[in-house]
C-alpha cells in the first residue's frame, strides 16, 4: 500500500485534538502487521491528516500481557516520550473508532530524500566508525555477519526511551525515517510490563555511561513519576498501579547507575524477526 497525501494539521498542538475528535474512515488494511492496523483518515474543524487506528478488537492475546491493553500501552509509551521533550513517537490517542476503541496514531511521510543508514550488516569482526556492535547473526551456508545499528544520537535516545518503558520488541522496522532529519519509534504495544522485558536492536551502548543530556531528562522524568507527579497521574489511567511504580523504579535504576541497561539474560536480548 502507498503511503497516503497528508494535509498537515496548523501545528503539533493540534494534532492530538484533530486525532482524538475527528472523524475517521477507514482507507484499508496494513496486512504486514499481527495485529488488526487500519489505514485512516481523519478531519475534523477543516485540518485534515492520515494516521493509523488499532482497534483492540483487533489485537492478538499474548501470554505475557494482559487482553485488551496494548492500545493503552501505546498511548502510554507516547505520554513518556513527549515527557522528555524528545518527541520520539508520533502524536498517539486513545479513542472510540468505526471498530471500537482503539489506539490512533499520526501517519508519518517518508522523506523525498533517504537518510543515513541505521542498520546494517557487516562482513567484519569489529563495527567501525560510526557503528555499534549488536550481535553476530547468522546469514546462510554457515556464515555469520556482524550486525550494527549507527552511532546516532537519535538511537540512542530511543535506546533510553525504551529502557524506560521496558520495550519488549525494538525491531528496526519500528524506525522510522521523517522528514527535515526527524526519527520516530512506532509499535509500542508491548510495553511497561512489570517485569525486564527489554528487547532491542540498541544494545550498543550497553553498559556505556548515559550522557549528561540523558542523565538530565531522566532527572525531570523521576519527578514527573513521583505518585502525585503529573506523568504519573497519566499513565494511571493507562497503566497498573504495579507498572507505573515499574516505570519508576527503572527510572531511579538507570539514575543510579549511570549506564545504558546491558540484558539480563533472562529474557532473549534481541527480538525475532529483528526487523
Amino acid at each position: 500500500m502507498s503511503a497516503p497525501e497528508r494535509i498537515p494539521p496548523r501545528g503539533v498542538s493540534a494534532v492530538p485534538e484533530l486525532l482524538a475528535s475527528g472523524e475517521l474512515t477507514v482507507r484499508g488494511q496494513i496486512r504486514e502487521a499481527s495485529n488488526a492496523v487500519l489505514l485512516c483518515d481523519v478531519a475534523y474543524e477543516g485540518e485534515s491528516a492520515s494516521c493509523v487506528y488499532k482497534p483492540v478488537a483487533g489485537e492478538r492475546p499474548l501470554w505475557d500481557f494482559p487482553d485488551g491493553t496494548l492500545a493503552e500501552r501505546e498511548v502510554a509509551a507516547y505520554e513518556v516520550s513527549e515527557a522528555t521533550g524528545w518527541g520520539l513517537i508520533p502524536p498517539t490517542v486513545l479513542r472510540e473508532g468505526p471498530y471500537g476503541t482503539g489506539m490512533c496514531q499520526l501517519w508519518i511521510d517518508a522523506p523525498e530524500e533517504p537518510g543515513p543508514e541505521l542498520l546494517a550488516l557487516l562482513d567484519a569482526e569489529e563495527p567501525g566508525e560510526g557503528w555499534k556492535a549488536v550481535a553476530f547473526a547468522e546469514v546462510g551456508e554457515g556464515r555469520q555477519a556482524l550486525l550494527v545499528h549507527a552511532d546516532d544520537e537519535r538511537l540512542r535516545r530511543l535506546a533510553v526511551l525504551d529502557a524506560v518503558i521496558n520495550n519488549a520488541d525494538r525491531k528496526g522496522g519500528h524506525l522510522l525515517a521523517a522528514p527535515e532529519g526527524r526519527l520516530y519509534g512506532i509499535d509500542h504495544g508491548v510495553t511497561f510490563n512489570a517485569e525486564d522485558k527489554l528487547r532491542t536492536l540498541l544494545w550498543g551502548w550497553a553498559g556505556e555511561p548515559l550522557p549528561s543530556w540523558a542523565v538530565s531528562v531522566l532527572t525531570d522524568l523521576s519527578s514527573a513519576l513521583a505518585p502525585e507527579g503529573t506523568l504519573a497521574v497519566r499513565l494511571g489511567e493507562l497503566l497498573t498501579a504495579r507498572e507505573v511504580e515499574a516505570t519508576r523504579a527503572r527510572v531511579r535504576a538507570l539514575l543510579r547507575s549511570g549506564v545504558h541497561p546491558v540484558p539480563s539474560g533472562e529474557w532473549p536480548a534481541i527480538p525475532w524477526p529483528p526487523v
